[in-house]
């Protein structure tokens, strides 16, 4: 295995100690991606040389979609990248108001040296950028300031022609915001970023010193999202990977939004595929159930068609650069596998590594991968989660501080309801919960 840093060994062993899938290091445990790693180096490649991308990720449940879309994230990062994760869902982020998703997008924007929300750096880069490309250009010097700031506007405007003409409230909105910034007005400056992420309820006051009226509307969160790609991409960031997670639940919501909300992303997908946004990779995750149901994708005849796979063939020749992929899920094997990358992690960070090598070899590794995938109904597919939390918390740590401890002696495998999700628990036969009546 790589040599990895202390830190980053212990946020990932702590994300899988809690049951979550963590939010760096995962190619040094990702399983069964190798045959989408080049295709997902295409399309990086793709947005960086200026071109849009839109991949819809189909899998149950369990089959690893938000881990395989947090491993594309990583990968977009190095190639500096900036990324968002926006999780949809009727009443916080519904998807036929993208505005909502725009702003959820810009209160989750990550780069690899900014956390969520990186928002700011990104802009205060842009300006960073711009003032160098105007004192480059030897027609204005650095000790001219207002020489300077009226060079940067021009600029801002050029860089921003397009988005202008649908928006021009974007460009006001920079100004402005670098108009009260220069001034020593950081709470105006903070509102009217704020604005220009698509938060309402910003302060009159503020939207004045901006020249922009209103809260951000559906009609206006594409061109916003148009502006900030170019932003982006003039700071340093040659892309945006934005993931719209669990776009499954608009089965659930009232039948006028849920057709609202499938227009809306027939309408995302076409103008990725016109080229209205360069530097877009455009990722989402849903179910079977929503991409071929009737409550789903085939609702609206449009949008079946343009995400239309057969999938009827023999999975181990699926295309993974078609629009449409599918993940097969764990079975035993590579559940196996996965452990044994997650123990030698975790070994080579131990005093204890022999001992842990030796009391959590693979044959112990295939019997905790039954046991838990029998306490789920035998279904694999929805067992890593639980899985790895028991190895990390029950059997690493155990073996890892007590010198007496045997997994095999020593621990017994216990399921309980309160430590499940909603489909693990849908998973468990009944009679294996107890229950009070």
């Amino acid at each position: 295995m790589t040599a990895v840093s202390p830190a980053r060994r212990r946020e990932v062993i702590d994300a899988l100690r809690r049951g979550a899938v963590p939010s760096a290091g995962l190619d040094l445990f990702a399983v069964g991606l190798d045959r989408f790693t080049g295709a997902v180096g295409e399309d990086l490649d793709t947005v960086t040389a200026g071109g849009s991308v839109f991949k819809a990720i189909r899998g149950e449940y369990g089959s690893g979609k938000t881990f395989f879309t947090r491993w594309i994230a990583e990968r977009a990062k190095r190639a500096n990248f900036a990324t968002a994760e926006v999780q949809i869902s009727e009443n916080e982020t519904p998807l036929h108001k993208l505005e909502t998703v725009y702003r959820r997008l810009t209160e989750r924007l990550t780069t690899s040296t900014f956390p969520p929300s990186a928002l700011r750096a990104v802009v205060d880069g842009w300006f960073y950028a711009l003032e160098e490309d105007v004192l480059a250009a030897d027609e204005v010097t650095a000790d001219a300031p207002e020489v300077l700031d009226r060079a940067v506007g021009v600029l801002l405007d050029q860089r921003l022609a397009a988005v202008s003409r649908t928006a021009p409230a974007f460009a006001a909105a920079l100004r402005g915001y670098r108009t009260a910034s220069l001034a020593g007005d950081p709470a105006t400056a903070d509102a009217v970023l704020a604005w220009l992420g698509g938060q309402p309820h910003v302060a009159a006051s503020a939207r004045r010193v901006a020249g922009v009226r209103g809260d951000l509307d559906h009609f206006a969160a594409l061109s916003f999202l148009q502006g900030l790609l170019a932003v982006l991409r003039d700071s340093g960031h040659p892309g945006l990977l934005l993931v719209l997670d669990e776009v499954e639940t608009l089965q659930r919501v009232r039948s006028d939004a849920r057709d609202k909300a499938l227009n809306a992303l027939r309408q995302l997908i076409d103008e990725v595929h016109s080229g209205r946004f360069p530097g877009l990779y455009l990722v989402i995750t849903g179910t079977p159930a929503f991409y071929d149901g009737p409550q789903g994708v085939q609702r609206l005849a449009p949008l079946a068609q343009r995400l239309a796979v057969d999938f009827t063939t023999d999975a181990r020749f699926d295309n993974p650069r078609a629009v449409q992929i599918r993940l097969a899920g764990f079975t035993l094997d590579s559940l196996v596998e996965l452990g044994a990358r997650v123990r030698d992690l975790y070994a080579d960070g131990s005093a204890a590594s022999d001992r842990v090598r030796a009391l959590v070899d693979d044959a112990y590794l295939g019997d905790l991968a039954r046991a838990v995938a029998g306490g789920l109904g035998g279904k694999v597919g929805v067992a890593p989660r639980l899985f790895l939390k028991k190895l990390v918390g029950e059997v690493l740590d155990r073996v890892d501080q007590f010198p007496e401890f045997d997994p095999r002696r020593d621990y017994g495998l216990t399921l309980s309801a309160n430590e499940m999700t909603d489909v693990e628990r849908n998973a468990t036969s009944a009679d294996a919960i107890s229950l009070d009546l």
